[in-house]
């Protein structure tokens, strides 16, 4: 079926579409002859690929509280209540594991995140001349 219509522009007739565009909307790939000349055959196409970004949750590190036999407990707990917010039963008795255990993992955090809680809390038993000390290490 071949529609076309004609139009008079100026005393030129004009007709749409073209003839040889309904030829080439018309006939599928497969089928189509390639005329020399035609602008589709001298197209190269390839498959696009989708690239996907995964972001990569970050690598945690265990705050550990490193026990020493000058700081006083009530410090300690002081110390773990305000700079990781536990309450006055979880602070203790991660004070008492690290003093049992000579070590205990206080809490898990993103790198920089550990680093400067261990290093708050490190400097506030400085402050008050006491050893207190507070390492990080990754989390396997």
């Amino acid at each position: 079926m071949r529609c076309a219509l004609s139009r008079t522009l100026e005393g030129a007739a004009i007709t749409y579409p073209p003839a040889d565009f309904l030829i080439m909307v018309g006939a599928s790939q497969e089928n189509r002859q390639p005329r020399p000349g035609d602008p589709m055959t001298e197209i190269d196409t390839k498959p696009r690929v989708k690239v996907s970004t995964k972001t990569e949750r970050p690598r945690l590190h265990k705050v550990i509280l490193v026990n020493d036999d000058y700081t006083p407990r009530e410090f300690v707990v002081t110390v773990l209540k305000a700079e990781f917010r536990m309450s006055e039963d979880q602070a203790y008795r991660v004070m008492m594991t690290a003093h049992r255990r000579g070590a205990c993992v206080v809490a898990v955090y993103a790198r920089d995140i550990a680093e400067t809680k261990a290093t708050r809390a490190t400097e506030a038993g400085r402050s008050k001349g006491y050893p207190l000390m507070f390492t990080t290490e990754p989390e396997e």
